[in-house]
């Protein structure tokens, strides 16, 4: 039996500003990824996410960011190691709190946007931020974009990794996500993004922007839940795997990690 780990943002939502259609789409889920207050999320929206997925089943794990709310996470910037390192450990903690308030226990940490993409390429952030994870909690799974440095780097750090693909981003040849700022970004249509994702987790093979095939390794699938139709997605993605013999289950639990 293929198994596979389907998480999504969530806890997005700040202040007045909601963002994200969380308690539906907690629904078709596996694994939560919640902001921590830095890009987005604030301590009433980290509580109330955290009691949705524990009371749904879903696997809770942090989604630290750049502390730039007006970006909204997605723009780089220049920082040190250590204050990587730093921002990682500080966010952890804070979600971590609720999270051990509410009788729980937190599976997982997944970098957001620029942080993310920046260490998917640039090996010194990475070892910060898998060194954050190892020594708040060792037993945390760190999700990175598969192949990345992020994933290497949290493998020497001796974490559990997961190899994480998205299944509305297009890829290049390097394995990196296609930017944002580019209009060939995001796919579009939802039945070209099942089929992506289910040719990812079956054939561990992904089609460029370029048009060529490479590999790929598909621990876990990202879905977004702040698009107009995101919980109809969830949904349609999460019947389509299961109807093509594809086991949902948390990370934590998976025989893979």
């Amino acid at each position: 039996m293929i198994k596979i780990d389907l998480n999504c943002d969530m806890g997005e939502s700040f202040g007045a500003y909601k963002m994200g259609n969380d308690a539906d789409i907690l629904d078709y889920v596996t694994s939560a990824n919640i902001a921590c207050g830095f890009h987005a999320g604030d301590p009433s929206t980290m509580k109330k996410t955290v009691l949705l997925a524990l009371e749904k089943g879903v696997g809770i794990g942090a989604h630290p960011g750049f502390n730039d709310l007006v970006g909204f996470g997605r723009r780089n910037m220049a920082v040190s190691p250590e204050e990587a390192y730093d921002l990682v450990v500080y966010q952890i903690g804070a979600l971590n709190g609720f999270v051990k308030a509410q009788g729980g226990a937190m599976q997982h940490v997944k970098p957001h946007g620029a942080l993310y993409n920046m260490a998917a390429e640039d090996a010194q952030l990475a070892e910060a931020i898998a060194h954050a994870v190892y020594d708040v909690n060792s037993s945390l799974v760190l999700f990175g974009l598969s192949g990345s440095e992020l994933v290497k780097a949290g493998e020497r750090a001796g974490l559990r990794t997961a190899n994480e693909v998205f299944s509305d981003r297009t890829y290049q040849s390097s394995g990196q996500l296609t930017s944002r700022r580019e209009p060939n970004a995001l796919i579009l249509d939802d039945s070209e993004a099942v089929a992506q994702v289910v040719r990812m987790i079956k054939e561990s093979k992904v089609k460029t922007v370029t048009g060529e095939d490479i590999r790929i390794q598909a621990d876990t699938v990202c879905i977004h839940g702040d698009g107009a139709h995101a919980r109809t997605f969830a949904k349609q993605i999460n019947q389509s795997l299961q109807e093509q013999g594809i086991f949902l289950q948390k990370i934590g639990e998976t025989a893979a990690i």
